[in-house]
């Protein structure tokens, strides 16, 4: 049970509930700064390119795969002799694509998204100065006094009584 405890005290601390409000509020927001990255900068950015669809700027790098397929069959047949070495016919493969486009755009959302922390913790920051600023600093507390004050204070209220 003690194991419950801990781990609902754990839950439960302030910090925690925080950080899992700034998460969700965090992938909402990365969401939007998506959709702003992708509907609203890049099309534009792909017009002046030429292109209508960012994303889609990409290298076809299947030649690389044709050029090793070919070499592994050429030294396959050195090393068998050339001998019962049949071509093998494989079926048209998939083209094979470097999506440079795709990471850009995501470098760029990656960038605002940043830039967007980064104005909010600044913002925070000055938040924070202001408001120390602007609290009164607490009064220092008077120093304790020391054993002459303390002996001539019973020396006063001693002669006080007696005049009483």
């Amino acid at each position: 049970m003690a194991f419950f405890k801990e781990f609902k005290e754990f839950a439960l601390k302030g910090n925690v509930m925080d950080m899992a409000v700034g998460v969700i509020i965090g992938g909402a927001f990365g969401k939007i700064v998506t959709s702003l990255v992708n509907d609203i900068l890049m099309p534009p950015i792909g017009a002046l390119l030429g292109n209508t669809d960012f994303s889609q700027l990409r290298i076809d790098i299947s030649k690389v795969r044709d050029v090793t397929t070919s070499v592994t069959h050429s030294v396959g047949g050195l090393v068998t002799g050339g001998e019962g070495s049949e071509v093998l016919v494989q079926p048209a493969a998939e083209p094979i694509y470097w999506n440079y486009g795709a990471f850009i755009q995501q470098c760029v959302d990656f960038t605002i998204l940043a830039f967007c922390v980064f104005l909010m913790v600044k913002l925070m920051n000055r938040l924070i100065k202001k408001k120390a600023a602007e609290a009164p600093a607490a009064p220092a507390p008077e120093p304790a006094p020391s054993k002459e004050e303390l002996l001539l204070t019973e020396i006063r209220d001693l002669l006080r009584e007696q005049k009483k």
